[in-house]
């Protein structure tokens, strides 16, 4: 009886100590108005990717192996050949998946279930654009593209070997160099700069999912070569962006610089030289950019293909005729690129060949011959017109962005510069 007395009155102890805790837990969680208890549930965020909540799939990441197609992708997701076939026909309107490449992202997103059949596949055509292909009963393909960000970026640096290396050195997007180059390809012979030379630029970086994709828009941009300064203000008139110095002349001349983007000069226009081939001095009324086989020859400026074609010693070429003026000429192509005949218009920067060494030639190089009212001169000592300046009504905004830029750009150069 009294073991069964102090279980009774241990359990009474317990179930008040039960009970004041139920109360207390009612307490904290009981809607007083309408006394009913409610409780705070918090639901998952779903992962969107692609549009997609993938998290809600399996998720598989490939590359496409060369000589992959489409069905050897998706047989083994568990889609037939004839929802193979529906598909592509569904998809052609916005994308033809035979202009997938290899090498290319995709992924695969099947259902969770025993089957796992594939029901989205994503191919990404680079690191922003990408196509979603639905499988569904109804089968289609829709476009879309990443969240690109955008930061501005400021790199200095001075040139000890090449731009290339340099950018690197400084913990710049190599794509600068090839930018850059571009921007000055009328001021600047970038076969030429040298030890000493520096740069400073303004530009922004893109960024997709944190990581740095490539350059963007170059804001601002200042090249000493030889001593000289050499400033590019990016400015848009008349609907048209474009690069222009401190006093509101384009950077864009007549002529490109040189035929190819990057190379080195390895003989120059001089009356007398001693032929590599031949064994005797004679002029040579070209300008040679030594290249590897297969580097792509751009027209130094719009005109007109007078001949493209093949002879004993210029091997493949093409000549152009600029205007009344000027005519150019490009030697030892390994091939004339398609499409180039008598009559053709070209615009500047276009290809129109690759480096090659047919004809009278030792290795793989391009000879740039110029012509100046019939006559053969050294492009590089010729001094060509800009394009149209800042106008007037212009100025005021240009020279808004020059009193901004300026003083960043040099500050960069040197950080002790008080603006």
């Amino acid at each position: 009886m009294k073991n069964r007395k102090l279980y009774k009155g241990g359990f009474g102890v317990v179930a008040l100590m039960a009970i004041l805790s139920l109360n207390l837990f009612f307490t904290e969680k009981e809607d007083i108005s309408t006394n009913i208890i409610t409780e705070k549930v918090i639901e998952k965020e779903p992962v969107i990717k692609y549009g997609l909540p993938i998290d809600s799939f399996h998720v598989h990441r490939s590359k496409i192996k060369p000589g992959q197609f489409l069905a050897d992708i998706l047989l083994k997701h568990h889609i037939s050949y004839p929802e193979i076939d529906k598909l592509v026909k569904a998809a052609k309107p916005v994308y033809d998946v035979r202009n997938m490449v290899a090498g290319k992202k995709i992924t695969v997103l099947t259902q969770k279930d025993s089957i796992e059949k594939a029901r989205y596949l994503i191919y990404e055509q680079n690191s922003i654009n990408y196509v979603v292909f639905d499988l569904g009963e109804l089968p289609k393909a829709t476009r879309g593209a990443k969240e690109v960000v955008i930061k501005e970026k400021q790199v200095f640096g001075s040139i000890s070997s090449s731009l290339y290396e340099t950018l690197l050195e400084n913990n710049a997007h190599a794509e600068l160099a090839e930018k850059l180059s571009e921007i000055y390809a009328w001021s600047i012979d970038f076969y030429r700069i040298q030890k000493g030379d520096y740069f400073s630029v303004i530009y922004e970086e893109q960024y997709v999912e944190g990581k740095p994709i490539g350059v963007g828009r170059i804001k601002s941009a200042n090249f000493n070569h030889r001593h000289t300064d050499f400033y590019a203000f990016n400015f848009e008139q008349d609907g048209t962006t474009d690069f222009y110095d401190e006093n509101g002349n384009s950077l864009r001349k007549a002529f490109l610089k040189a035929p190819l983007k990057f190379s080195r000069i390895s003989s120059r226009f001089t009356l007398r030289r001693f032929h590599p081939v031949q064994k005797r001095y004679k002029a040579h009324l070209g300008t040679d950019y030594a290249a590897p086989t297969g580097t792509p020859i751009m027209a130094v400026g719009d005109g007109v293909v007078k001949e493209a074609k093949y002879k004993k010693y210029n091997g493949n070429y093409v000549k152009i005729k600029h205007n009344g003026t000027y005519t150019t000429q490009y030697l030892h192509m390994s091939k004339i690129a398609a499409g180039m005949r008598p009559g053709k218009m070209v615009r500047q920067g276009d290809i129109i060949g690759y480096v090659g060494s047919t004809g009278l030639a030792t290795g793989p190089h391009v000879c740039y011959r110029f012509w100046k009212n019939g006559k053969q001169v050294d492009p590089l000592k010729e001094k060509f017109p800009a394009s149209k300046p800042i106008k007037v009504a212009n100025k005021a905004i240009f020279e808004e962005i020059i009193n901004e830029m300026k003083p960043q750009l040099a500050r960069l150069a040197n950080p002790k510069v008080i603006s």
